[in-house]
């Protein structure tokens, strides 16, 4: 993990998030002590992996806080608070994937949490990536398939003879299809 940031008032609370984190391997802990102090990093700062928030804060509770960086970025979140009002706050946050824990807090669960949000960010980026290429792929299917429209409307190939024209193209010219599809696309359109 590269970068997470620790959002709590309390010193005790700031400084072990700040030893699970650096145990977790983490590169870059920002912190700060206040929701406006948080705005501002989040905001200002490159987008964090992991936000541990800590509630009430002196200038608000923490669950607006914990929406906004869960609706602007891609980081994992959790949210400590009183065993009072967890149920209450978890109901409401759990759609947005904030992960809420009570009061005290055990080391052992605490790190136990950070663990967990971070194997499911890997897991996430994996999904991610997979789906970049899987979306790469149709867009050069349409050009593909673009070109070969192209060609039948402009030279009158039937869909057979279009896709082995491109498929031949690309052989003799050591091109893509997708190479030779834009190639098509840009000499008739």
């Amino acid at each position: 993990m590269e970068r997470a940031l620790i959002i709590s008032s309390n010193n005790e609370v700031t400084e072990l998030v700040e030893l699970l984190l650096r145990i977790e391997s983490c590169g870059r802990i920002a912190s700060a002590a206040s929701g406006s102090e948080a705005r501002r990093l989040v905001k200002n700062e490159t987008e964090p992996e992991l936000v541990i928030i800590n509630t009430p804060l002196p200038d608000e509770f923490g669950q607006e806080l914990a929406e906004m960086i869960a609706e602007s970025t891609s980081a994992g979140i959790i949210l400590i608070c009183g065993s009072d009002v967890a149920d209450d706050i978890a109901d409401k946050v759990s759609d947005s994937g904030i992960n809420v824990i009570t009061k005290p807090i055990t080391r052992e669960i605490l790190q136990r949490n950070i663990r967990l949000i971070l194997a499911a960010r890997v897991r996430m980026s994996g999904v991610k990536k997979e789906s970049s290429t899987i979306l790469g792929r149709i867009e050069e299917m349409r050009t593909i398939n673009r070109a070969k429209t192209t060609l039948m409307k402009y030279l009158k190939f039937t869909e057979p003879q279009a896709h082995k024209y491109i498929e031949k193209q690309a052989m003799n010219n050591r091109q893509t299809r997708l190479e030779v599809a834009q190639r098509i696309l840009a000499q008739y359109e």
